[in-house]
């Protein structure tokens, strides 16, 4: 199976990151999802302000949020649940009747979910600024920047943003992870990026491109698009794409994308998909075909749910809520259930069809 095209050389945007920005107004009028690019993009170690170290470093983050779910991922794969403590957002932002404005990242341990009719259990209040902050937008405005999305990397220390785009974010935690307090051993740790191995490097840079492009954004393209001719173009990409990893993981029987381990690429793909089935099916139009239609996929889903840690990290309550629950009627739906609930499935590799 011939690997993914390279994604461009030029260094002013990495298009595994983020997308260009050209035209974004105008793209947007014409009914494309743009994406922003984060603002805050400090590394550990390299900025001199922020050494790795453990204990000091917090996440904000909303368990709904695929990008944030890479981070929620890679801190528990690697063993960081003890070392980097974590605030978790109520999935639906703020209403229309908000005293600061509607549609913001809020703290409420308290708030009501409807698909529950009780408070979410992972939802807390803010604890790392030592003002306890209601809202994600007063945590940018502490540092007088106008930015509102999570994921954050905060130092408590120094009461700074680290930085704000996760896929920056994931790969410092994977750098870092031992000086930053990982539990775990470096020969039970993953590697998810490992720099001595320049040609795996160079296949999951050319993974990432094309899983980024098509299909974490992609989805987005899709499902929040206000163009008939957008999403019809974002919605062949996304299952041209599915059926291109298809294909590469059925070439070998691979376990993993790039081979026997588990890897960064693996890692960025695994949000997406966990949400295709129960909610990207029907609330991003992506009707195609279910993961379980893709057997080596569905068995990669299954294989990478089963990884220590990522079970954790994986809140399929928050999913639902956080997607259905800012629709037009608010109602979150309660399949599918064949041929089996969700995450029950994902224990069921037998399942593909």
């Amino acid at each position: 199976m011939a690997p993914p095209k390279t994604p461009s050389k030029d260094t002013s945007l990495n298009t595994s990151v983020e997308e260009s920005q050209s035209d974004a107004v105008a793209r947007r009028l014409k009914g494309e999802f743009v994406r922003g690019v984060s603002g805050f993009r400090s590394v550990l170690e390299e900025d001199p302000d922020f050494p790795a170290e453990p204990n000091r470093y917090h996440l904000f983050v909303a368990l709904n949020c695929p990008w944030c779910h890479r981070v929620t991922l890679a801190r528990n794969v690697l063993g960081l649940q003890n070392s980097i403590t974590m605030d978790v957002a109520f999935p639906n932002r703020t209403l229309e009747d908000d005293p600061v404005a509607a549609s913001l990242w809020e703290f409420n341990p308290q708030r009501i979910a409807t698909l529950t009719g009780a408070p979410l259990p992972e939802c807390t209040s803010e604890t790392a600024t030592g003002r306890q902050f209601r809202l994600v937008k007063q945590i940018y405005e502490a540092e007088g920047a106008s930015e509102t999305s999570v994921p954050i990397l905060y130092d408590k220390k120094t009461k700074r943003i680290v930085a704000n785009e996760s896929a920056e974010i994931i790969r410092m935690l994977n750098r870092y992870a031992g000086k930053l307090g990982s539990t775990l051993s470096d020969a039970d740790r993953p590697d998810l990026y490992p720099t001595d191995n320049a040609p795996l490097c160079d296949e999951i840079d050319r993974l990432n491109h094309q899983i980024y492009v098509n299909i974490n954004n992609g989805a987005y393209k899709a499902g929040f698009s206000s163009s008939q001719d957008v999403y019809a173009t974002a919605f062949v990409n996304y299952f041209e794409a599915l059926g291109v990893l298809e294909q590469h993981l059925a070439a070998d029987n691979r376990p993993y994308l790039t081979g026997e381990t588990f890897t960064e690429a693996d890692l960025r793909l695994f949000p997406t998909l966990f949400r295709h089935d129960p909610v990207y099916y029907l609330r991003m139009k992506l009707n195609g075909a279910m993961i379980l239609d893709y057997p080596h996929l569905w068995r990669w889903l299954c294989r990478v749910y089963a990884l220590q840690g990522v079970a954790d990290s994986s809140a399929l309550v928050h999913c639902r809520q956080g997607y259905f629950g800012r629709s037009w009627n608010n109602v979150v739906p309660l399949g599918p259930f064949r041929p089996m609930t969700y995450p029950e499935a994902f224990a069921h590799p037998e399942l593909a069809r």
